[in-house]
């Protein structure tokens, strides 16, 4: 029943998720005076997770039968093109946006985790 915990898993990769964001953020604004520097972000966390068909999780048969979804790991690094008059492309509203979005996110993912985590011990205290 409790070999293969997704949820945390799910949770884990989208702090991380986050963290990646908030330092790409992080370098973006830091380099907001270098000329010809292209600001660089990862893809929504939505689009690293496979859609599920009706709602519901796929159940694996074999280990090797679904392949697990991507993780930070394997999220693409975007740069933007330059549009400043310097050659950069950093606008720091859209890094201010940003670094919110990736706070906003790392909590979502911590109140999964912990929520989660609640739900685990109750059924454990309950055996």
């Amino acid at each position: 029943m409790f070999q293969n915990l997704d949820l945390f898993k799910t949770a884990m990769s989208m702090a991380r998720h986050a963290g990646l964001k908030q330092a790409l953020t992080s370098q973006n604004v830091a380099n907001a005076d270098t000329p010809g520097y292209r600001t660089q972000s990862v893809k929504p966390f939505a689009e690293l997770v496979p859609p599920e068909s009706d709602g519901f999780a796929l159940r694996a048969t074999r280990p090797a039968h679904l392949a697990p979804f991507s993780d930070v790991d394997s999220a693409k690094v975007i740069s933007a093109a330059n549009s400043e008059p310097n050659g950069n492309s950093v606008v720091l509203e859209n890094e201010i946006l940003s670094s919110v979005d990736a706070k906003r996110q790392h909590d979502r993912a911590l109140a999964v985790y912990r929520a989660s985590l609640g739900m685990l011990r109750s059924a454990l205290s309950k055996q």
